[in-house]
């Protein structure tokens, strides 16, 4: 099942920092990860726009040192002016990619907040960045192997992905997992609904038992049960974690490039040893 692809694209994701200290930490760990020449960098974006100033910082700070950037914008919380004057300001900044995300809403908010904004899906704000911006922006949506934590179905989500596709998305990165079938499966429901866009695989690196449970209890990802015992047998063990994460990611990587994947996306969490071992071991 090959995507259409010229080549493949790698790419890595921070999210911006908070402190001064933190802006220092990730300059070195960015300078890291750069010598790795990924395609661009990507810098997320704060629930209801908590973090909009931090995004475009970090976004010019990636772009004065010579590397492409893709900050994410998320629409819900955001009104079409607030939107509006952020496109602009990227615009101006010479950014030509975007990933556009739904997005959550600061905690506190219930869902007729939801309801009563602007948006309220991704695809409503693809259109809207299509519509006032036509082809500048190189724009990446999100999809979910495993479905969408808040999807109906299966089938209500690979429909709300294709209507993302529809609505003028140029390629999708997928929320991190660890069963390549599940990938697969995904990208040929949505070609056979005509989706055809190519779906980067998002990856992330296995260097925390307690932290990825965390994360994947929040974002509906699954641990397949033989990782989880295995992680949960080494205790307090960092070492043993890592390098048992490092195995099964890599081979998860190799699996998906040689099946057809068109790239990967490396969810960094701010840090560079995992990704980079990982990069170094596929030769990419």
């Amino acid at each position: 099942m090959v995507q259409k692809n010229a080549q493949k694209n790698f790419s890595i994701e921070f999210f911006p920092p908070k402190t001064p200290e933190g802006a220092e930490k990730l300059r070195v760990t960015r300078a890291k990860l750069a010598e790795l020449h990924p395609r661009y960098f990507s810098v997320t974006f704060g629930a209801g726009g908590s973090t909009q100033k931090g995004t475009l910082d970090t976004v010019l700070d990636i772009r004065s040192e010579g590397h492409e950037a893709a900050p994410h914008l998320s629409c819900l919380g955001s009104s079409r002016e607030a939107l509006r004057t952020i496109l602009t300001q990227y615009k101006d900044h010479g950014i030509k990619r975007l990933v556009a995300l739904r997005g959550d809403l600061p905690s506190g908010y219930g869902a007729m907040d939801i309801s009563s904004g602007e948006f309220r899906y991704a695809n409503e704000l693809v259109e809207f960045i299509r519509a006032e911006t036509g082809d500048w922006f190189h724009i990446e949506v999100a999809a979910y192997p495993e479905m969408h934590p808040q999807a109906k179905s299966p089938q209500d989500d690979v429909q709300r992905y294709v209507n993302k596709v529809k609505a003028g998305a140029s390629g999708a990165i997928t929320q991190y997992f660890y069963n390549a079938d599940a990938y697969f499966r995904f990208v040929e429901e949505a070609q056979k609904l005509g989706a055809t866009i190519p779906v980067i695989a998002g990856i992330m690196p296995i260097t925390n038992y307690s932290q990825l449970m965390r994360f994947s209890d929040m974002c509906g990802t699954e641990i397949p049960r033989w990782i989880r015992l295995k992680l949960a047998s080494y205790g307090d063990d960092t070492d043993s974690i890592r390098a048992f994460g490092l195995d099964v990611v890599t081979q998860l990587c190799e699996r998906l490039l040689a099946g057809g994947a068109p790239g990967l996306h490396f969810y960094t969490l701010n840090q560079s040893a995992a990704t980079i071992a990982i990069w170094q071991r596929l030769k990419l």
